[in-house]
């Protein structure tokens, strides 16, 4: 039986438009690093090669491979962390040429770091990119967070990240750093701005 994230993990992937408190488990990931605009040519650049490898491992059955424990499962979604520059973190309006970024994609459990390098060699050699001498694979926990499904453009994310901090306020939560993830439910090239779903979601500790 196929693996769906959307039907088998919704508490990660699917929260409704509103902030709740999640507690997130360590998962594998296919990574790149960067800085600069997400609308300029590296970051798409970046994206590709993440989805590359990841669309390697689950195809890898049909080239006569299958790892052990292999199950077929539907692609995860790109996800990024995201953080501002040291100079850009007091002006007014948002420089997105100072952003520093984390994407990533998900792998499932089967997938093991000798597994990982392999397919990134495997690529290498195939569709060679400079990019995929930086990918890095690890396991990420992010523990315990507050969540929402924020509908709409990117650039209207604040409004839902105010709606999460009074969240935080009235219900003794303290967000403890500035960097968020976020998890890109819909497809861009195929979604109007205003349909667009994202996951926000930034760790969290109660207070007493």
């Amino acid at each position: 039986m196929k693996y769906e994230w959307k039907k088998a993990a919704k508490e990660f992937y699917c929260p409704k438009n509103k902030p709740e408190v999640v507690e997130v488990p360590s998962f594998k990931f296919f990574i790149l690093e960067g800085k600069g605009n997400p609308n300029e040519k590296d970051f798409s650049e970046a994206v590709g090669v993440l989805y590359s490898l990841a669309y390697a491992v689950k195809m890898m059955p049909k080239k006569g491979i299958i790892p052990e424990g292999y199950f077929d499962y539907t692609v995860f979604p790109l996800e990024g962390v995201w953080d501002l520059a040291e100079e850009a973190r007091h002006l007014e309006k948002l420089d997105k040429n100072s952003l520093i970024y984390k994407i990533m994609i998900r792998q499932p459990d089967f997938v093991t770091e000798d597994l990982a390098q392999k397919v990134i060699e495997s690529l290498k050699s195939k569709k060679p990119h400079v990019l995929l001498d930086k990918v890095k694979f690890q396991s990420i926990e992010d523990g315990l967070c507050v969540q929402m499904l924020h509908l709409g453009p990117y650039d209207e994310e604040p409004k839902s990240f105010a709606i999460m901090e009074d969240y935080c306020r009235d219900n003794n939560l303290k967000r403890i750093e500035k960097i968020h993830r976020e998890l890109y439910i819909s497809d861009i090239r195929k979604t109007e701005p205003s349909k667009l779903k994202t996951v926000l979601r930034f760790k969290i500790e109660r207070v007493e």
